[in-house]
Protein backbone atom coordinates (compact mmCIF):
# COMPACT_ATOMS: atom_id res chain seq x y z
CA UNK A 1 0.00 0.00 0.00
CA UNK A 2 1.29 3.41 -0.93
CA UNK A 3 0.35 5.93 1.44
CA UNK A 4 0.09 9.78 0.36
CA UNK A 5 0.85 12.26 2.85
CA UNK A 6 -0.74 15.84 1.65
CA UNK A 7 0.97 18.94 3.37
CA UNK A 8 0.21 22.93 2.81
CA UNK A 9 -1.54 25.82 4.51
CA UNK A 10 -4.51 26.02 6.16
CA UNK A 11 -7.08 26.44 3.63
CA UNK A 12 -4.31 25.22 0.79
CA UNK A 13 -6.89 23.01 -0.71
CA UNK A 14 -5.24 19.85 0.60
CA UNK A 15 -8.47 18.26 1.19
CA UNK A 16 -10.11 19.36 -1.94
CA UNK A 17 -6.78 17.73 -3.54
CA UNK A 18 -7.12 14.61 -1.15
CA UNK A 19 -10.44 13.59 -2.73
CA UNK A 20 -9.68 14.45 -6.30
CA UNK A 21 -6.72 11.19 -6.50
CA UNK A 22 -10.15 8.66 -5.73
CA UNK A 23 -8.67 7.14 -2.96
CA UNK A 24 -9.69 6.39 0.28
CA UNK A 25 -9.09 9.57 2.18
CA UNK A 26 -8.51 9.93 5.89
CA UNK A 27 -9.21 13.44 7.10
CA UNK A 28 -8.68 14.35 10.62
CA UNK A 29 -10.42 17.81 10.59
CA UNK A 30 -13.42 15.19 10.00
CA UNK A 31 -12.57 13.08 12.66
CA UNK A 32 -11.96 15.88 15.12
CA UNK A 33 -15.25 17.12 14.99
CA UNK A 34 -16.24 13.24 15.31
CA UNK A 35 -14.05 13.05 18.66
CA UNK A 36 -15.74 16.36 19.88
CA UNK A 37 -19.31 15.17 19.24
CA UNK A 38 -19.20 11.53 20.34
CA UNK A 39 -15.93 11.08 22.26
CA UNK A 40 -17.33 10.83 26.48
CA UNK A 41 -13.88 9.50 27.12
CA UNK A 42 -11.63 12.70 25.19
CA UNK A 43 -14.48 15.28 26.65
CA UNK A 44 -13.65 14.48 30.01
CA UNK A 45 -9.58 14.87 29.59
CA UNK A 46 -10.48 17.96 27.94
CA UNK A 47 -12.53 19.22 31.14
CA UNK A 48 -10.26 17.97 33.50
CA UNK A 49 -7.42 20.31 32.10
CA UNK A 50 -9.07 22.73 31.04
CA UNK A 51 -12.31 22.93 33.37
CA UNK A 52 -12.74 26.68 32.88
CA UNK A 53 -13.29 26.39 29.39
CA UNK A 54 -14.66 22.59 28.59
CA UNK A 55 -17.84 22.15 29.92
CA UNK A 56 -20.45 20.78 27.90
CA UNK A 57 -20.88 17.56 26.09
CA UNK A 58 -20.44 17.57 23.07
CA UNK A 59 -17.80 19.86 23.43
CA UNK A 60 -18.59 22.99 21.50
CA UNK A 61 -16.11 24.31 19.22
CA UNK A 62 -16.90 28.03 20.96
CA UNK A 63 -15.16 26.69 24.07
CA UNK A 64 -12.05 25.09 22.48
CA UNK A 65 -11.91 28.41 20.70
CA UNK A 66 -11.81 30.24 23.93
CA UNK A 67 -9.71 27.74 25.37
CA UNK A 68 -7.01 28.32 22.83
CA UNK A 69 -7.52 32.37 22.24
CA UNK A 70 -6.87 32.67 26.34
CA UNK A 71 -3.84 30.94 26.64
CA UNK A 72 -1.43 30.06 23.92
CA UNK A 73 -0.36 26.41 26.45
CA UNK A 74 -3.85 25.50 25.50
CA UNK A 75 -3.55 24.48 22.33
CA UNK A 76 -0.98 22.77 22.55
CA UNK A 77 -2.62 20.89 25.44
CA UNK A 78 -5.88 20.18 23.27
CA UNK A 79 -3.68 18.73 20.23
CA UNK A 80 -1.52 16.02 22.44
CA UNK A 81 -4.85 14.51 23.77
CA UNK A 82 -6.91 15.05 20.39
CA UNK A 83 -3.59 13.68 18.29
CA UNK A 84 -3.32 10.80 19.98
CA UNK A 85 -7.15 9.56 19.08
CA UNK A 86 -6.26 11.13 15.85
CA UNK A 87 -3.13 8.54 15.86
CA UNK A 88 -5.34 5.76 16.62
CA UNK A 89 -8.29 6.35 14.28
CA UNK A 90 -5.64 7.04 11.05
CA UNK A 91 -4.30 3.54 12.07
CA UNK A 92 -7.60 1.58 12.17
CA UNK A 93 -8.41 3.39 9.01
CA UNK A 94 -5.22 1.90 7.32
CA UNK A 95 -5.48 -1.50 8.39
CA UNK A 96 -8.84 -1.08 7.01
CA UNK A 97 -7.73 -0.28 3.60
CA UNK A 98 -5.31 -2.35 3.74
CA UNK A 99 -5.23 -3.93 0.32
CA UNK A 100 -6.02 -0.55 -1.36
CA UNK A 101 -3.37 0.45 -3.59
CA UNK A 102 -3.10 4.03 -2.23
CA UNK A 103 -4.82 5.74 1.21
CA UNK A 104 -4.61 9.50 1.34
CA UNK A 105 -3.73 11.31 5.02
CA UNK A 106 -5.12 14.32 5.15
CA UNK A 107 -3.86 15.28 8.74
CA UNK A 108 -3.05 18.71 8.74
CA UNK A 109 0.07 18.36 12.08
CA UNK A 110 1.24 15.42 10.29
CA UNK A 111 4.92 16.16 10.01
CA UNK A 112 4.89 17.76 13.37
CA UNK A 113 3.34 15.10 15.33
CA UNK A 114 5.35 12.83 13.62
CA UNK A 115 2.41 10.48 12.17
CA UNK A 116 4.19 9.96 8.97
CA UNK A 117 6.17 6.83 8.01
CA UNK A 118 9.65 7.42 5.87
CA UNK A 119 8.07 5.51 3.00
CA UNK A 120 4.93 7.52 3.04
CA UNK A 121 5.09 9.94 -0.43
CA UNK A 122 4.26 13.83 0.53
CA UNK A 123 2.82 16.31 -1.73
CA UNK A 124 2.58 19.85 -0.76
CA UNK A 125 -0.13 21.87 -1.68
CA UNK A 126 1.16 24.82 -2.63
CA UNK A 127 -1.35 28.04 -3.02
CA UNK A 128 -1.25 31.56 -3.08
CA UNK A 129 -1.73 33.86 0.50
CA UNK A 130 -4.56 35.98 -0.93
CA UNK A 131 -6.45 32.89 -2.70
CA UNK A 132 -6.20 30.95 0.73
CA UNK A 133 -7.49 33.96 2.78
CA UNK A 134 -10.17 34.81 0.66
CA UNK A 135 -11.21 31.24 0.90
CA UNK A 136 -10.99 31.22 4.65
CA UNK A 137 -12.64 34.15 5.46
CA UNK A 138 -15.79 32.22 3.61
CA UNK A 139 -15.64 29.37 5.78
CA UNK A 140 -18.39 29.65 8.74
CA UNK A 141 -17.10 30.71 12.29
CA UNK A 142 -13.71 32.18 10.63
CA UNK A 143 -11.25 33.45 13.27
CA UNK A 144 -7.93 35.13 11.98
CA UNK A 145 -6.57 35.23 15.74
CA UNK A 146 -7.17 31.02 15.86
CA UNK A 147 -5.68 30.76 12.34
CA UNK A 148 -2.29 32.56 13.18
CA UNK A 149 -2.05 30.44 16.57
CA UNK A 150 -2.59 26.78 14.35
CA UNK A 151 -0.12 28.66 11.60
CA UNK A 152 2.37 28.99 14.98
CA UNK A 153 2.44 25.22 16.10
CA UNK A 154 2.75 24.10 12.04
CA UNK A 155 6.21 23.43 10.73
CA UNK A 156 7.39 26.02 8.53
CA UNK A 157 5.83 26.20 4.72
CA UNK A 158 9.41 25.63 3.28
CA UNK A 159 10.45 23.27 5.24
CA UNK A 160 6.89 20.93 4.40
CA UNK A 161 7.77 22.08 0.77
CA UNK A 162 11.46 20.52 0.90
CA UNK A 163 10.38 17.48 2.61
CA UNK A 164 8.07 16.87 -0.39
CA UNK A 165 8.07 14.51 -3.19
CA UNK A 166 5.63 16.33 -5.17
CA UNK A 167 4.53 20.08 -5.25
CA UNK A 168 0.95 20.70 -6.89
CA UNK A 169 0.60 24.46 -7.80
CA UNK A 170 -3.36 24.63 -6.90
CA UNK A 171 -5.39 27.74 -8.57
CA UNK A 172 -8.52 26.16 -7.37
CA UNK A 173 -9.37 24.78 -10.53
CA UNK A 174 -10.62 21.13 -11.24
CA UNK A 175 -8.65 21.07 -14.72
CA UNK A 176 -4.94 21.99 -12.73
CA UNK A 177 -5.79 19.92 -10.03
CA UNK A 178 -6.50 16.56 -11.90
CA UNK A 179 -3.82 16.91 -14.17
CA UNK A 180 -1.35 16.88 -11.23
CA UNK A 181 -3.33 14.14 -9.48
CA UNK A 182 -3.16 11.98 -12.59
CA UNK A 183 0.73 12.85 -13.51
CA UNK A 184 1.92 12.14 -9.57
CA UNK A 185 -0.37 8.97 -9.78
CA UNK A 186 1.57 8.22 -13.20
CA UNK A 187 5.10 8.45 -11.50
CA UNK A 188 4.29 6.25 -8.41
CA UNK A 189 2.34 3.79 -9.66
Amino acid sequence: MIRIGLLGDIGSGKSYVARKFGYPVFNADNEVSKIYRKNKKIFNKLRKILPNYINSYPIKKSEVTAAILKKKSNLKKIVKIVHLEIRKKMNRFVQKHKNKKIVILDIPLLLENKINKKTDILIFIHSNKSDILKRLKKRKNFNFRILKKFRDIQLPLDYKRKKSHFIIKNDFTEKTITKHVNYILSRII
